[in-house]
């Protein structure tokens, strides 16, 4: 009896969802928000899904993230845009969670609701000296340097000095650290903003100090990254002798760049400039050990003894925050929504029996800024199962003829239209990617990428 109840279940679910297409919104286009949709019209199908994001343009970290000389990455936008042009599912940009349109009101118009808008906000150390100028966040430096049109106006400042610091050593840090040494004439033919290759080709920087708090053997970059790194053409590469031996030949030749490998150095403050009020001047470092807690992990503790490190710029490479919204339950301290298994909770209790019907996450924001692009696929299988089962099992609501219809992306347009929310579709980011690829042949680049809003908003709508 009870199978045969289950089985009543499924087939009403099916049924109801066959004759009113399970409606899906995704809130971000980047991998993450791409993968779940993928999947979703997998394996539902007649579903319709509409992925917004707050920028006009798709694709996320792929677009603003990986770094110009790293193009292969990028290859996956090809598929994703198969997605788009599926038919069963739109992209529609320009949309701000929270001030276009509120969580509640997604969760009135679709059946289902996945967040999957990642992190744009950045962890801060908390340490005194932390406001100086000449300091920025990795984050800051990544979008400066691939055209984000919210990085457009960071300048920094790399004329005035030639050290710069990046405190951690993981995959965005050496990304920033190469970009910072690479020569400006292999950047020239990727597809890096314009304002970024010019400050690069005026910059004054030599000298790259990548500061870690534990060893060689805990380092967070991949060594696919670190073999980028030391791949970089008359590039001397230094590790302190304390941590790795060295000779005298490996001194570097007169006016060659430098990368600096720091390890077992954690920052205690920032100082301030002597000549230059309310700059920074350099870092005060506090050397550490490693401790082990259980499990074979290993974590860095404060010896006591202190340095200082001099440079101009500092960025601080110590991972990406993901941004609550009104409505969403958030867990502060971890920087990710509660959840399990993509289901999110209404809480931070970890009560799985506590969820919040028809609403998931999926990325940085579910599981922390950790990971690779493919990442986002196996955590994108996981969500999408859960949402498969809440849909067989009926737990979205009772799907009947009465109330299973949604009204999803025809309401969602009639009130951004009342609004007047420009909404910028697929068709319009296409345009914006056929100027840039015309702008780029014209530099011998693979694109010129627009980085103001007002030009992208413009290139969408001609």
């Amino acid at each position: 009896m009870a199978i045969f109840g289950a089985k009543q279940v499924l087939w009403r679910s099916f049924t109801t969802v066959a004759s009113h297409p399970l409606r899906v919104c995704i809130v971000g286009s980047g991998p993450a928000g791409f993968y779940t949709a993928e999947k979703i019209l997998k394996r539902h199908q007649g579903s319709q899904v509409d992925i917004i994001d707050r920028l006009p343009t798709p694709y996320g970290l792929v677009r603003s993230g990986v770094a110009p000389d790293h193009p292969e990455t990028k290859n996956v936008i090809n598929q994703f845009s198969r997605v788009v042009q599926s038919g069963r599912c739109s992209f529609l940009g320009n949309i701000a969670l929270g001030s276009s349109i509120s969580l509640e009101e997604l969760r009135e118009l679709y059946h289902v609701v996945v967040l999957a808008y990642g992190a744009e906000s950045d962890r801060v150390l908390g340490i005194p000296g932390e406001d100086l100028k000449g300091i920025h966040s990795a984050r800051e430096f990544v979008w400066w340097y691939n055209g984000h049109p919210d990085g457009r106006n960071l300048d920094p400042d790399l004329k005035s000095t030639d050290t710069a610091v990046i405190l951690g050593q993981g995959n965005v840090a050496l990304d920033v650290a190469r970009i910072l040494l690479r020569r400006t004439s292999e950047l020239a033919a990727t597809d890096i903003a314009s304002h970024a290759l010019t400050a690069l080709e005026q910059s004054s920087i030599r000298k790259v100090y990548l500061v870690g708090r534990r060893g060689p053997v805990q380092a967070a970059c991949t060594a696919k990254e670190l073999r980028e790194v030391l791949g970089i053409k008359d590039l001397y590469i230094h590790i302190k002798e304390a941590d790795l031996k060295t000779t005298p030949a490996d001194e570097p030749s007169s006016g060659q760049r430098e990368l600096h490998f720091v390890f077992f150095r954690q920052p205690d403050r920032f100082l301030e400039s002597h000549d230059r009020k309310g700059y920074v001047s350099g870092v005060h470092l506090e050397k550490t050990a490693l401790k082990g807690v259980g499990s074979g992990k290993q974590i860095a503790i404060g010896t006591g003894q202190f340095e200082n490190l001099s440079c101009g710029i500092a960025l601080k490479s110590i991972g990406y925050k993901s941004v609550p919204v009104d409505g969403l339950p958030f867990d502060n301290q971890k920087g990710v929504v509660p959840n399990v298994k993509g289901r999110v909770l209404s809480d931070n209790s970890g009560d799985p029996t506590s969820v919040e019907n028809g609403l998931y996450v999926c990325g940085w924001l579910k599981r922390g800024p950790t990971g690779i692009i493919g990442t986002n696929l196996y955590c994108a299988e996981e969500t999408v199962a859960s949402v498969s089962e809440d849909v067989e099992q009926g737990v979205l609501g009772a799907a009947t003829e009465s109330n299973w219809p949604k009204p999803g992306r025809e309401g969602l347009l009639r009130i951004l239209e009342d609004r007047k929310v420009r909404v910028v579709p697929f068709s319009g980011w296409e345009r914006i990617d056929k100027e840039e690829k015309r702008l780029g042949s014209l530099r011998n680049k693979p694109r010129e990428k627009m980085t103001t809003w007002e030009e992208l908003l413009k290139a969408a709508s001609e």
